[in-house]
């Protein structure tokens, strides 16, 4: 019957519908995750222009710059890459609603035609008569209810059906014309990022040019980084000896504590066979020896490593925040962790400790985490160094110009320390290290992503 027809349609409309919303929540979902990619990347790209304005200010090149060139190259391609990524959604979002459209405009289509076809049967005969032959033939009262409910739900059910249709026709389209002008926009967007694209080319030989007058001081670099190495070596052997050092007082406090409990546990039993020796020349019995132990009480705590219970929570608060610490000073990882290919001598490998993050003259530089200042010293090559502990952790801030804590002295995470220095070629690096007793971490693996 027609009847069961249009309500089998009202239903796949429903189930249509329910499609369509879950497909725009899905894009507008991903949308906004690409928003807020482009803004940062946005902000990142400013940043970088910054630094590198910096850096090209100085008359002669240099590795930082380089650096610098590099790491913008690669923001300004990511930020191309998410338009088009962003682009792609829009249209996938737009075919399926196209398509939507299309099958609701076959479906009212089918309803207007058969009304069509309702009303041309109406015309012929007295419609009204029609349906009170039809009520009024029924047999019995119940009969006669179920075909006058029957009646009113079929005629409800296509009007409501109708109107269901063209409201969600009516959605669609302006769904479309909204989808169709972002898409516009972001066509604009894109086109703008042609010329972004162009600049890119313009990078591309500006770091060619660079790499090429880098080259021809090979000497000079090799020299550079005799030195640099020689600075990373020694600051290396201090944070060693720091860290070396402070287990050495561990392992002592933790002896103390063992002794003086051995101790106490030793008096203890020489009173309780004083106590038994006496009882027994007196003929009585052994008064029991319920004391308690303060030698033994004082040796707490009795931790791994000799640390006190204050030392062994924050190192564990510490591996808690892993991925999550703030990091030190704004800027980007110019040189990453480990060993790597020199940016331009060729056959040279270069070793980092930690990580630079190279950032503005003058920059604040902040503590990442709760702990005491461990060690301040100026290191040749390295500027103003600051060690600071975290229980059985240790975090490294070196190339300082100035520094503004002092050696024992508490921190809390994002406490401003000092300033970033900038050598003579004008680059502003901050060498951050994180170390866990004697074995270094990659701090890229610790500070939160960017």
């Amino acid at each position: 019957m027609r009847f069961q027809s249009t309500l089998h349609r009202g239903l796949l409309l429903v189930l249509l519908l329910t499609a369509i919303s879950s497909i725009g929540a899905y894009a507008q979902k991903s949308r906004q995750q690409l928003e807020r990619e482009k803004r940062e990347n946005q902000d990142k790209m400013k940043e970088i222009q910054g630094i590198l304005q910096e850096t090209s200010s100085q008359k002669k090149v240099s590795v930082g710059q380089l650096r610098a060139l590099n790491q913008q190259i690669n923001t300004q391609k990511k930020q191309i890459d998410l338009l088009s990524d962003d682009l792609q959604i829009l249209d996938s979002e737009l075919r399926n609603l196209e398509k939507a459209r299309q099958e609701l405009n076959g479906d009212l289509a089918k309803l207007k035609k058969e009304y069509g076809h309702m009303i041309y049967e109406a015309s012929k005969r007295n419609a009204y008569l029609n349906q009170l032959v039809f009520l009024f033939s029924a047999s019995t009262f119940n009969q006669f209810v179920l075909r006058y409910k029957y009646l009113k739900q079929y005629t409800d059910t296509r009007q409501e059906q109708v109107k269901q249709m063209e409201e969600l026709q009516q959605q669609l389209a302006q769904k479309r014309e909204r989808i169709t002008s972002k898409k516009q926009q972001q066509q604009k967007v894109l086109t703008t990022r042609v010329g972004e694209a162009k600049k890119l080319e313009t990078l591309k030989v500006q770091q060619d040019a660079v790499v090429k007058e880098l080259s021809q001081k090979e000497s000079q670099l090799r020299t550079e980084l005799a030195a640099n190495r020689r600075a990373a070596n020694q600051l290396e052997s201090t944070i060693r000896r720091l860290v070396e050092r402070e287990m050495r007082e561990r392992a002592e406090r933790e002896r103390r504590e063992r002794e003086a409990r051995e101790r106490a546990e030793r008096e203890r039993l020489a009173r309780e066979k004083a106590e038994r020796e006496r009882a027994a020349k007196n003929g009585e019995t052994p008064a029991v020896v319920a004391e308690e132990r303060p030698a033994e009480k004082a040796a707490e705590p009795a931790n791994s490593g000799g640390m006190t219970n204050e030392e062994v929570a924050l190192a564990s608060s510490f591996t808690a925040s892993r991925a999550r610490l703030p990091w030190p000073v704004k800027g980007f990882v110019s040189d990453h962790f480990g060993r790597k290919a020199h940016p331009v001598l060729k056959g040279v490998m270069v070793d980092n400790l930690g990580i630079d993050i190279q950032t503005s003259n003058g920059e604040s530089v902040k503590a990442v985490y709760d702990g005491v200042v461990l060690d301040v010293t100026d290191m040749p090559g390295m500027g103003n160094v600051v060690a600071i502990q975290h229980g059985d952790y240790m975090t490294v801030y070196a190339k300082m110009q100035n520094v503004s804590v002092r050696t024992g002295q508490k921190v809390k995470a994002r406490d401003p320390i000092g300033t970033v220095a900038s050598d003579s070629d004008g680059t502003s690096e901050l060498q951050f290290q994180i170390w866990k007793n004697t074995t270094r971490l990659n701090p890229e693996q610790w500070l939160l992503r960017r």
